[in-house]
């Protein structure tokens, strides 16, 4: 069976390179210091409150990157992320004066699911039956 590899040659299952994790920090603090300031004109994104960058993922040729946002008090994102989809270029122009890449990623903002998957599989397990725990102490009363 042949195995799926990347262009560099490790397996694709194998997950995202080193560098791929460390640029996506940078990225991340750089684009959440950017929403800091607050510097829009979109009025979605001056009245969303706090947005947080929970994780960004580069591309493996780094051209690309996709970054997970939510609101903090669970806003509804309907509003926000083409907002900030729309205001990508600026987030893309503040990455290439603050970090030294050869190509500067194009962001697509996705929401960030994965607290309520969390959540949801928290409530799945309490659910559950809880085991009986049989001991000899008990069967001995009997």
């Amino acid at each position: 069976m042949k195995r799926h590899r990347n262009h560099d040659g490790r397996n694709a299952a194998a997950g995202p390179s080193q560098r791929q994790l460390r640029v996506g920090e940078q990225l991340r603090h750089v684009i959440a210091e950017t929403m800091q300031r607050g510097r829009f004109h979109d009025e979605a994104l001056l009245e969303s409150g706090s947005i947080t960058v929970t994780e960004v993922r580069p591309s493996p040729d780094l051209r690309h990157a996709s970054v997970y946002v939510l609101t903090l008090g669970g806003q509804d994102m309907s509003e926000i992320l083409p907002a900030l989809n729309q205001a990508a270029p600026y987030f893309q122009s503040r990455i290439n004066g603050k970090l030294d890449l050869r190509f500067t990623p194009r962001l697509r903002f996705i929401e960030d699911t994965s607290f309520a998957e969390g959540s949801r599989m928290d409530a799945l397990l309490d659910s559950l039956p809880k085991p009986r725990i049989h001991d000899d102490q008990d069967e001995e009363k009997d």
